[in-house]
Formats: C-alpha cells, sequence, structure tokens
C-alpha cells in the first residue's frame, strides 16, 4: 500500500514537470533587431526586452543590427518579430521612399509605439567648425548608405545649401566614427540617436570634442521641408565638457513588430512597456521619455491592433489601417 502511494507521488510529480515544461515550451519567442552595440537602440532594447520577458512572458531574444533599414527589412523576411527603428526611416518603408524605393513599400510591420527622441548629433573636435555650413570641404561621417543616419545627414546639408558632393563623405558606424575622430581621420560625424550616447560620451570623456548647433534657419528650413523633424535641446552637462544646452533636431526613436504577431501578445508586450516606464526610466535614461502621449504621436504607419487596445484602454484612440 505505501510503495503504491509513493509511485503515485513520483507520476503525478512527473506529471506537473511535464506540464510546466510544455508550458514554458509554448511562449511566445522573438527577436529584437536594435542598432550597433555603441549607439543607444542596443542599450535600451536590452532593457525593453528583459521587462518584456519577465512581466509580459514572451522571450525576447535582443541582437545587435544596422539599424533601422536592416530591422525593417528582416521583419518583412521573418527574421526579426520586433524592431527599432527612426521614425523617419519607418515613413520611407511605409511610402517606398528613398531608401526603400528601389524595393517598394514594405507593409509587414505595426507600431507598438514611440520611445524617446533621437537627436541629429554633429560632433567634431575641429575649432573652425561652429556651424553646418562649416562642414564645407571637410572630411565628414555620414553614416551607412541608405540608413537613417545618412538621411538624416543629407536633410541638414541640404538644409544649409550643401550637397554630398560638397564633403568628403565618409560612411562609418557610430564606434568608427568616434575613433576615427580621435584618430585625426575625419573633421566630423553626425550621429543620431538618443542623449546621452555612448559612443560620444566616451569620445568627450578622453578627448576636447564638442558638439555643433542645428539651429536657427538651418532647422527652419528642415522642418519645413520635412515635418518629422523637431527641435531638440540638448541640456548642458549631457557630455562632458558640454558648458551649455546645445540646439538640433530630432526624430523619434520608435518599435515595430510583425504585422502577423497576436493581438494578444502585442496588447501584453506594449502593457508591460508602458505600465513600467519608472522601473524602465531606473534602469535607462530613455525610460524618462515613455509616456502613452509620446507613443501614440506623430507616427506614419498605423500600430498594431494589440497596442491599440492598450491606448484604448488609457483613452487614447490610434489608427490600426
Amino acid at each position: 500500500m505505501k510503495m503504491k502511494k509513493t509511485l503515485s507521488i513520483v507520476l503525478a510529480a512527473i506529471m506537473v514537470v511535464t506540464l510546466l515544461a510544455a508550458c514554458g515550451g509554448s511562449a511566445t519567442k522573438m527577436t529584437m533587431g536594435t542598432g550597433g552595440t555603441a549607439g543607444t537602440y542596443y542599450a535600451f532594447g536590452g532593457v525593453l526586452g528583459q521587462y518584456i520577458k519577465d512581466k509580459a512572458g514572451i522571450d525576447v531574444t535582443v541582437v545587435s543590427t544596422d539599424g533601422s533599414k536592416a530591422n525593417i527589412e528582416s521583419i518583412a523576411s521573418g527574421d526579426y518579430q520586433l524592431g527599432t527603428v527612426q521614425s523617419d526611416v519607418m515613413a520611407y518603408a511605409w511610402a517606398g521612399t528613398r531608401s526603400f524605393e528601389s524595393t517598394g513599400a514594405i507593409n509587414d510591420f505595426r507600431v507598438v509605439g514611440g520611445l524617446y527622441a533621437e537627436a541629429v548629433q554633429l560632433i567634431t573636435m575641429d575649432p573652425n567648425v561652429k556651424s553646418v555650413a562649416d562642414l564645407a570641404g571637410k572630411s565628414v561621417s555620414i553614416g551607412a548608405p541608405g540608413s537613417g543616419t545618412y538621411f538624416n545627414a543629407m536633410d541638414v546639408l541640404g538644409a544649409a545649401g550643401l550637397t554630398e558632393a560638397d564633403i568628403k563623405p565618409q560612411y562609418q558606424s557610430f564606434a568608427d566614427s568616434t575613433d576615427a575622430l580621435k584618430d585625426g581621420k575625419i573633421d566630423a560625424a553626425f550621429i543620431v540617436a538618443g542623449a546621452p550616447t555612448a559612443a560620444i560620451t566616451e569620445l568627450c570623456t578622453t578627448n576636447d570634442a564638442y558638439l555643433v548647433p542645428i539651429d536657427g534657419a538651418v532647422a527652419e528650413k528642415l522642418m519645413a521641408d520635412c515635418p518629422f523633424y523637431t527641435t531638440y535641446s540638448i541640456p548642458a552637462g549631457t557630455y562632458n565638457g558640454q558648458d551649455a544646452d546645445v540646439t538640433t533636431v530630432t526624430v523619434k526613436a520608435t518599435l515595430i513588430v510583425s504585422a502577423s504577431a497576436s493581438d494578444d501578445d502585442v496588447y501584453n508586450l506594449t502593457k508591460a512597456i508602458f505600465d513600467n516606464a519608472d522601473a524602465i526610466a531606473a534602469e535607462n535614461g530613455k525610460g524618462k521619455e515613455l509616456s502613452v502621449e509620446n507613443a501614440t504621436s506623430g507616427m506614419s504607419a498605423p500600430f498594431h491592433a494589440g497596442a491599440a487596445k492598450y491606448y484604448a484602454e488609457k483613452g487614447v484612440t490610434v489608427e490600426t489601417k
């Protein structure tokens, strides 16, 4: 009798373990594309991925990538299910313009929400570069061809009356750009990311580097030509040696998801992020910009129905088609 009872307990335990294993194995798995390891996308994406995993029960693998365009294309191909992108590059993909003109529009993604401001940061160690116009004839890193940074640089240069032919363009990542500045191989670099950006922080800590303002007539023309830009002030003290606020322009870092993701999963991951904004902010400063208002404004592509359900609960209606 005792043996039968023991056997029953053992069998029950085996069944529980089996059920738990089955439950664990059925969890949704997603890969999130971010950006280079020296940029804000990668660091912030890692924090978001952890909260999505802990609070929504979705197994998220965060990977370093070439940025916005690569993330959108990888969601379309099914390699990724989540991605951080610039709001302007997202607009190009949805409409099939600029970096997506040759391949055509990509509509395989939906918006989860805007995350934080991505400042267009023009960094230099050349004391003769005080404005965008001063870049004429200089060696300037403008990001990978077709990248978000590349088109931001083209927009800013154009607003100042310059073209790619008026500079000596270099097509480098954030980390390579700051290394090239330190080595004297380039005169300036465009870096588009949430401030502070790790690559610029490291550069300013060990070198006499500074940000060049993008303001006045240049900013006004840029915003008139491209409405997804807004002005932004990088506060004094953001970087070592930065004694005053620096005015520039910004786009918005945005989280997107595969259009085929389930409504329940996207609702849960949206809730995991925005219901835990304060805790996320304690781990990464960009979390301070997380809000329903910021998440739902200025988007040029439709929201996923799962995200829309979460925002509706907060009293905000968003476009899903």
